[in-house]
Formats: C-alpha cells, sequence, structure tokens
C-alpha cells in the first residue's frame, strides 16, 4: 500500500556514502546503489508546532526513505511511499518497482 510523505530532508546518503554511514545490515541490502534520506515528516514545523508536539508527548516524526532521487538536506520533498519490514523506513514505489522488476529478470 502507497502512502504520500512529505517533509524536509534531515539527512542524505549518496549511494557513493553508504559505506561510510552506520546503517543496519537490512538498511545497506534495501539501499544498494540508491539513495537513503531521513526526513522529517510534515516539514519544518513552526515553534507552536514544536510546543504542542511537546505538550501532547508526541514527539514529530522522521522517516527513513529509500530513493532513486537524489535530494539535499533542508530539501523539502513529497514522495510516493510504501511500508517495509522495518519500522520506519520506507522505500519510493519507484524504487521499489524497479527493485521487483531486478528480481524478476
Amino acid at each position: 500500500m502507497t502512502e504520500t510523505i512529505r517533509g524536509d530532508v534531515l539527512h542524505a546518503i549518496p549511494p557513493d556514502e553508504l559505506d561510510e554511514e552506520d546503517l543496519s545490515p537490512e538498511l545497506r541490502a534495501l539501499a544498494d546503489s540508491r539513495h537513503v534520506l531521513v526526513v522529517r515528516k510534515g516539514g519544518h514545523p513552526s515553534i507552536l508546532d514544536l510546543i504542542w508536539a511537546f505538550v501532547r508527548r508526541d514527539p514529530i516524526e522522521a522517516v527513513t526513505v529509500v530513493t532513486d532521487r537524489p535530494a539535499q538536506e533542508d530539501e523539502e520533498v513529497t514522495l510516493t511511499v510504501e511500508e517495509t519490514d522495518m519500522p520506519g523506513v520506507y522505500v519510493t514505489a519507484a524504487a521499489r518497482g524497479a527493485e521487483e522488476s531486478a528480481d524478476d529478470g
């Protein structure tokens, strides 16, 4: 099932730097030669949003997205993603399609 995530890129790891990062083996295998983005869902929160999240004890969520699309830190992105078996980790629908077609061939 797909969903759309809009948010700010907090950290971007290009494919050629994956080996330099401390990624779990599962995430490293999923990323393979794609980009890994850590995205703050909902975009950059206002001061009021931060206070409200603190009062409700509802933290602003960051998720990890594996994608074919490069992005820069502080860039706002809108991605169509699918959930993976790893909590908080998503793969873009286009990247998932490429992964499945590679498995078929």
